[in-house]
Order: structure tokens, then sequence, then C-alpha cells
């Protein structure tokens, strides 16, 4: 069943009763398709010199520089969440809503505002409002409703003004926690501001820069934990904390990071800790860890791992059927 957009006229959606009528609908959902992609990817508004348009504004954004290079792949995450309830949401078309004009208005206006006052980060904070209230005024609520989270999902991608100031405190953590860590596991250290130092001297002394604060893996971890909560079959307080856990994990994950660092190079050979495996150890190391906290995180709150916590729903749903059947 694909979805049918509803009438401009009377916000109810309906099968257009001739060639003509679906001609126009369509065809004036492809003009505002068109109007969408000139004003957010055509129109050079935005940017130092005025020659960037706002989606070529976020695309240089993100970058390692704001600590967004994983900024990227939120458009294949959201794509991907939207596919994941296609099913859905082919089933859920009721009813259009002039509501949801009124939503897409505030988009708009957001995106005005964005332009006059040459602020990008404003235009791309309209741009899930817009899409949104079109959804809603074209294939209804329930369709909306479903859509509310992979659209409005973006704005984790928008990198924030002055984001970097909290990687100070980040710094700050990481580096007492490598070093009360190092200690744990044999490697006498001792510290001055963000500087770890060897207290046999074996290794060069190693600064816990903005790249080690863990703030890019952060950010990662945040855009997959929200995904995965979405995902998940739980209650919405669930879903929340599921999301909330990638604040500690990224911190311990990133400290354990560290630590391993200082373990090698006391231990093994300074020079590939602190080359090779430095840059590999966020791969290796971090994400396996954090991702496997996550699943266990998971698993704690929906009473099982998520396959099995599956078949068991799927098992009580057959017996309390089987119950109500004998019962009549």
């Amino acid at each position: 069943m694909p979805l049918q957009p509803s009438s401009p006229l009377s916000g109810v959606p309906k099968t257009p009763d001739s060639k003509a009528d679906k001609f126009l609908l369509w065809g004036a959902l492809l003009v505002s398709v068109l109007l969408l992609i000139w004003f957010y990817g055509v129109e050079q508004r935005f940017g130092s010199g005025r020659g960037q348009s706002a989606l070529d504004w976020i695309y240089c954004a993100w970058n390692g520089e704001t600590d967004y290079e994983h900024g990227l792949l939120f458009p294949f995450v959201i794509g991907g969440l939207v596919i994941y309830r296609l099913k859905d949401l082919k089933a859920a078309v009721s009813r259009g809503s002039f509501w949801g004009l009124g939503v897409a208005l505030v988009g708009v206006l957001l995106y005005i505002a964005a332009y006059r006052t040459l602020q990008p980060r404003i235009a791309m904070v309209g741009l899930p409002f817009i899409l949104w209230g079109s959804v809603w005024y074209l294939w209804g609520w329930r369709v909306a409703k479903m859509l509310t989270f992979p659209l409005f999902f973006f704005w984790l991608a928008i990198p924030l003004p002055s984001f970097q100031q909290a990687t100070t405190h980040l710094q700050l953590l990481a580096t007492s926690l490598a070093h009360h860590g190092s200690g744990l596991l044999g490697v006498q250290t001792y510290v001055e501001g963000t500087k770890v130092l060897p207290l046999k001297g074996n290794w060069a002394p190693l600064d816990i820069a903005k790249g080690c604060s863990g703030i890019r893996s952060l950010m990662a971890l945040l855009m997959i934990s929200a995904a995965w909560a979405y995902i998940a079959k739980m209650s919405l307080w669930k879903k929340v904390l599921l999301f909330l856990m990638a604040f500690p994990l990224a911190i311990i994950g990133n400290a354990l990071r560290v630590t391993s660092i200082f373990v090698i190079a006391e231990y093994g050979n300074a020079k590939w800790a602190t080359t090779t495996w430095h840059d590999w150890s966020g791969l290796l190391l971090f994400y396996p860890f954090s991702l496997t906290l996550l699943l266990v995180a998971h698993a704690v709150l929906e009473g099982g791992l998520p396959w099995k916590a599956k078949n068991q729903r799927q098992l009580r749903r057959v017996m309390v059927t089987r119950t109500n059947q004998s019962q009549s």
C-alpha cells in the first residue's frame, strides 16, 4: 500500500479519482521538494564568505575541529530508521491535517530567521519541522508520530557553538581516570594539568590533548545509543535510560583506551603505543567495549538479550492466546 498524499484543499487523504488529480497532487509535492532543495541546497547565504548553502555549511561543519566527524553517518542512520518502520508507516496512513502546515510554517520561519541573521544552525533546526509538518499534512498524525524521532534525530548532527569548551573538563577527567587506572595495573605516574608523566621515566610524558578527551567518542556513541533506544522494544523511560547510558560508557571507555596507551608504553613499545595504538585503539578497544556494555544495559532493562527477549514475548503471547481459547 503506497503512501497517498492528502488533498491540498480538504486536508483529507484520498485516492485521486482521475489522472489529472493525481498529476496535480504529486506535481504540487514535487514543486515543494524542489523548493526545499533550492533553499537548502542551492541558495548561497551562509558561511564566512556567504558562499555556502545550508547543506554545504553543515557538510563542511562535520569535521575533526568540531568533533562531529560522525555527522556524515546521520543521513544513512535516519534512512535506515525510516526503512525499519516502512511497513508500519504504510499501514498507518490516515487523514491528513492542516496542523501539519502549521508545523511546517514554524520551520519556514526558522529558515527566514536564519537567512536574515546569517545563522545556518537555525536553518538546520527548522528542517525537521518542515519535513515533519509535511508528513503530518499529507499522511496523517499516526505516520507523523512514527517519524518524529527519525526526523528530529537530525538535531544531534548539528554542531553546537562553543561546544569544544566542554572538552577541557573531559580532558581533566580522562587524565585523572587514566592516572588512577594505570596505577591499578602497576604503572606509576603523576599528573601535571593534562600531562601524565611516568615515575620511572621509561617513556616520554604524554599529554591528554583535546582529541583524547573523549568528546568525539561521546558524540558518536550518543548517535548510536539514540538509534538503538528507538529500535529497542521497551517502555519510554527505559529507552531514555538506555540513551543516557552513552555518557558514562563513553567516559569509562575513553579512560580505558588512554590507560591502555600508558600500560603498553610502560611494558611494551612506547613509540608504538603513542602512534599506532593511539590511532587505532578507538576502533579496536573503545567501540567494542562501549557497545558490549550498551548491549548489557539493554539486556538488563529488557530482562534478557534482545533476541531472546523477543522469543519470550512471542511465547507469552501464544500462551495467553491458548489460555483465552481454552476459557472460551
